[in-house]
């Protein structure tokens, strides 16, 4: 997979190598299938989601509050599978790409959030602290070519200007393929474990600078860091908590 960017935000497309599919019904078939795969294969993965406090599974009966859940984009087929809902909106690229993982999502249950670096920019963005209002939100922060595991400054200024906490969430896998891309892209092997940590919220106030939101930066990169190390300390039996 890849990802767009968006005035510091991720738009996420599927690649390795450059698409060349275009033809629009090629484009449909290909994200039905891209999502069949994905059920498929993530539903023979023994799965733990431990909270280190509250837990913020959105699908658990009467989940209050709305947050921006923040992963890295390796880890992007967990959250897909589990959190494939329409109040869950995650920015997609225009561009044709775009429409491959647009199609995808949609069969996974995702809400879309159309717009690239090039094509329906800044209505994205407005459209994000829109759909803020009434859902959650999902990015990935590190950016649409990394460096991987590096956070860029767009969550951290979603975060201010929509007032929701940020919900760092952590991956580890037992056994994954890694593809040769600039995040390591992770495909969980198939009846293997992952563990997914979520760690305490991430109130960002709405201020102005470019000094403070670089701070915002460092204490989100910092979390996203920790749930990283927790999720695999749990994976490798160091910690016993679970949901």
């Amino acid at each position: 997979m890849r990802s767009f960017k968006e005035n510091g935000l991720t738009a996420t497309s599927f690649s390795g190598q450059t698409m060349k599919i275009r033809h629009p019904f090629l484009i449909k078939t290909a994200g039905f299938t891209i999502s069949l795969v994905v059920r498929s294969l993530i539903r023979t993965v023994r799965y733990r989601y431990i909270p280190e406090e509250k837990n913020y599974d959105p699908n658990q009966k009467n989940f209050q509050g709305r947050y921006i859940y923040a992963f890295w984009h390796e880890n992007i087929l967990i959250p897909a599978y589990h959190y494939g809902r329409p109040d869950i909106k995650v920015l997609i690229s225009q561009h044709a790409d775009g429409e491959m993982i647009a199609q995808a999502c949609n069969h996974l249950g995702f809400g879309l959030v159309r717009g690239s670096s090039t094509r329906g920019g800044v209505e994205a963005v407005r459209n994000m602290l829109k759909l803020s209002q009434t859902g959650h939100l999902a990015i990935t922060p590190d950016g649409p070519r990394g460096p991987r595991r590096t956070v860029q400054p767009g969550v951290a200024y979603l975060a201010a200007k929509t007032g929701l906490p940020i919900i760092p969430m952590g991956v580890a896998f037992g056994k994954a393929k890694r593809m040769n891309s600039w995040d390591k892209f992770a495909i969980p092997s198939p009846f293997s474990e992952v563990v997914l940590v979520t760690t305490k919220p991430i109130f960002i106030p709405d201020e102005n600078g470019k000094m403070f939101l670089e701070e915002q930066t460092r204490l989100v990169q910092s979390e996203m860091d920790r749930a990283t190390e927790l999720a695999e300390q749990h994976l490798l039996g160091k910690l016993s908590k679970a949901a």
